[in-house]
């Protein structure tokens, strides 16, 4: 998971403050992808390997996102409209 030490996430900083410049979803998904390409082109190796290593990243930023961002949300909307269940 994205948990990685205080000392080693100051080098993205700078990363992440760009980001506040995304507006769309459109935008959001470009950075995305490009970031992978930039990644899998440090790797010199098209493999199914590294294909494979960049989308289980992507799938588990997915399920965390979720459970630490949507889920909540939809905790806090089932309360207020009622469970549909």
């Amino acid at each position: 998971m994205p948990y990685i030490k205080q000392e080693d996430r100051k080098k993205y900083i700078e990363l992440i403050t760009l980001a506040e410049k995304i507006e769309t979803v459109g935008e959001l998904n470009f950075v995305i992808t490009a970031l992978c390409n930039n990644f899998l082109a440090k790797k010199d190796d098209e493999s199914y390997e590294n294909f494979n290593s960049v989308m289980g990243v992507l799938e588990c930023v997915k399920q965390e996102f979720y459970r630490r961002a949507v889920s909540p949300y939809e905790d806090i909307k089932k309360s207020n409209n009622g469970d549909v269940f």
